[in-house]
């Protein structure tokens, strides 16, 4: 037959659109043209796919072949097409049947002599090809990551010869296995001394899924306390991993090869730019918020980035998405991360002890603290003080320093109840409206919060934020309703709007 279809997967943000690979033989001068927004490797795939034809030893038609990639006004790049456009050539020369291929698609690249090699980001076209209910057939080292999706069919290959053997019914090809789940063990929290009012504002930030920011001296905990976060959430839902693997698909992390399963844990260097931070590029990719998505995203010596760099952070602190947007491309990917940040008191560093100590003079720590912007400071939900302890808090005491499994059933209880009163979201993602059906006051503690609204003079935002924190605070508790005692604790976590008013 002179036209054949071929299904693939594109790649555009974390979906992978279907693409159908059209191609047709004409009589003409022998010629071959890709059509349909390609880009240079995707051009390059003439070269390979003629090489690795004649090398299978396959019949590479003396026609003019025209192959174009539908819809023509999606951008096509990388090397994922090459399986695709080289059936087609096939199965339009009628050396494999077009019927084999109509219930399948095909991913791969090829090389010169046939075999098949990994083009990466393959879970989200696992998933599509799942919910499409087609099977999904790539090279042997891309099987792992497709095979994570559950109820997934796809099978793997080394060369374009078995691929064209199972097509013509006379092998079949063996079905991928995911990557076996490598047991990680989280910092535990029994290893902190003291700061307990830090440990604190850790749990209520892990049950409500609240973001916070640690101030205190070099050396006071604040980097310890942040990894151990990690260790006091409750483990991601399959819909949660999966969404997370497919981004860290696109990116080739290493989180795919560990435990998947595990929430993600991203530290970047206050030297991060913008890009790196939210993601972007020429052809966009994610950065480092959204490689942070359902997990931690943890940012030491905040006030060392650059302000303009923490600013950017301020729509998907809000939104839980971020929208990159270029001159030929757009893409949107997930970024609902909890931040964890630290900083230092006052640019004078080791002599400050948040105390009397501080040598600083009130210029330098106004002008220190305005490297965070006021919109960015009013996202953040709790604020403490981690101040530097005395030798002889750091000594062990039995059954003060608390482990972190106790503070993680705590976590996971509080979770599970934000989850059956608010339809499976948490405190932290509940709007101004949501707060009065879930998060009323009595008339006793309305009035406390608008007096401390008045006091530090707080924005509407802020004002949400303490509520939710309050009930956060409630849950762990396992109180229905949010009592003065919570409601004081949520509005002691606000360091920052102390710093305001002084």
């Amino acid at each position: 037959m002179p036209i054949a279809m071929v299904n693939a997967r594109a790649v555009d943000g974390i979906q992978a659109p279907l693409v159908r690979i059209e191609t047709h033989l004409a009589n003409g001068l022998p010629g071959f043209q890709i059509v349909g927004l390609p880009e240079a490797a995707v051009r390059e795939s003439r070269d390979r796919v003629r090489a690795a034809i004649q090398t299978s030893g396959f019949e590479f038609p003396r026609r003019r072949i025209t192959v174009n990639l539908a819809p023509a006004d999606l951008p096509k790049d990388g090397g994922r097409f090459d399986l695709g456009i080289a059936l087609g050539i096939l199965a339009a020369s009628a050396q494999v049947p077009q019927s084999a291929l109509d219930p399948r698609e095909f991913l791969g690249e090829l090389g010169l002599d046939g075999r098949l090699r990994a083009v990466g980001g393959t879970l989200p076209a696992s998933l599509a090809a799942r919910d499409s209910e087609r099977q999904l057939v790539l090279g042997r080292d891309d099987g792992p990551e497709a095979a994570l999706a559950s109820g997934a069919d796809v099978v793997i290959a080394d060369h374009l010869l078995e691929v064209c053997a199972a097509l013509n019914g006379k092998a079949q090809l063996p079905a991928a296995e995911p990557p076996g789940l490598q047991p990680v063990s989280a910092p535990d929290l029994a290893d902190v001394r003291g700061q307990h009012q830090a440990r604190r504002a850790l749990e209520i930030a892990a049950a409500g899924g609240h973001h916070l920011l640690m101030i205190g001296p070099p050396g006071s905990g604040k980097s310890m306390l942040a990894s151990r976060i990690p260790g006091i959430l409750p483990p991601m839902t399959e819909a949660e991993a999966l969404e997370t693997a497919a981004i860290h698909s696109l990116r080739g992390s290493d989180h795919l090869h560990h435990n998947w399963r595990c929430r993600p844990f991203r530290s970047p260097h206050h030297t991060a730019s913008g890009v790196a931070l939210v993601g972007g590029g020429p052809n966009p990719r994610p950065g480092e918020i959204s490689l942070a998505h359902n997990g931690v995203l943890f940012l030491d010596e905040l006030t060392e980035f650059d302000r303009r760099v923490l600013d950017v952070l301020r729509e998907p602190l809000e939104t839980g998405v971020i929208h990159i947007s270029r001159a030929a491309r757009h893409a949107q990917y997930p970024a609902r991360f909890q931040l964890v940040a630290a900083m230092n008191p006052c640019p004078q560093g080791f002599d400050c002890d948040l105390a009397e100590r501080c040598q600083c003079s009130p210029e330098q720590r106004a002008r220190h603290r305005r490297r965070l912007s006021a919109p960015l400071i009013d996202r953040i939900d709790l604020a403490v003080e981690v101040p530097r302890l005395p030798t002889t808090a750091l000594q062990p005491v039995p059954g003060e320093d608390e482990a972190s499994a106790s503070v993680a059933e705590r976590v996971r209880a509080a979770h599970e109840r934000q989850r059956r009163r608010q339809e499976g979201r948490l405190n932290s993602q509940l709007s101004g409206r949501e707060l009065e059906v879930h998060a009323p006051l009595e008339p006793g503690e309305r009035v406390l919060l608008e007096r401390a609204v008045d006091k530090f003079r707080l924005s509407a935002r802020a004002y949400h934020r303490i509520l939710r924190v309050a009930r956060s605070i409630a849950d762990l508790a396992d109180s229905e309703t949010i009592r003065a005692d919570h409601l004081a604790e949520a509005l002691g976590f606000r360091a920052l709007d102390r710093w305001r008013i002084d």
